[in-house]
C-alpha cells in the first residue's frame, strides 16, 4: 500500500507545531460537536450514533495525526453535513449558529492539503527514513 503519496512533507520546528495546533483545535471542535451531538438528541437513533461515532473516531485521529489527509477530508464531510442539516442533529451550544463550523470545514481542508507534520504519528510511520550503509568489511582491491 502506497500511502506515502498521500503525504508530501513532513514539517518539523514551528511549521509542524503549526500543523499540529492547527490538528488539535479541528479534533477538539470535532469531538466536542460529537458530544453535543450525542447529548443534544431526544432520542438516540442509528443516525445520531453514527454521526457521534464517525465525530469522534476522526476527532481521536486528526489529534494524534494518523491517516491525517483522509480523515481531514472525512471532517470536512462531517462538519458540513452537521452545517446544512435540517435533520436530527440540532446543536445545543454557545455555538449554536451553523457558521461556526465553517472555520473548522477551512481548518480541516487545510490540514488536508497540508499534511499531518513531523509531530503525528503518520510522520513516524510513513515519514522519511533514514537508511545507514554499514560500512565495508574488507578494503577495496586496487
Amino acid at each position: 500500500m502506497q500511502l506515502n503519496r498521500l503525504f508530501s512533507a513532513f514539517p518539523g520546528g514551528f511549521p509542524g507545531l503549526g500543523l499540529l495546533l492547527l490538528r488539535v483545535v479541528v479534533a477538539a471542535a470535532l469531538v466536542g460537536h460529537g458530544i453535543l451531538c450525542l447529548q443534544s438528541s431526544d432520542r438516540v437513533t442509528l443516525v445520531v450514533t453514527v454521526s457521534f461515532a464517525l465525530l469522534l473516531l476522526s476527532g481521536i485521529c486528526l489529534l494524534i495525526g494518523f491517516l491525517t489527509p483522509i480523515l481531514s477530508i472525512l471532517a470536512c464531510l462531517e462538519s458540513l453535513g452537521i452545517a446544512f442539516s435540517w435533520g436530527p442533529l440540532q446543536l445545543v451550544s454557545p455555538l449554536e449558529s451553523k457558521l461556526a463550523l465553517f472555520p473548522i470545514i477551512v481548518t480541516a481542508a487545510a490540514i488536508a492539503l497540508l499534511g499531518p507534520g513531523a509531530f503525528s504519528l503518520d510522520a513516524r510511520l510513513f515519514g522519511w527514513k533514514e537508511i545507514v550503509i554499514p560500512p565495508a568489511s574488507r578494503p577495496p582491491q586496487q
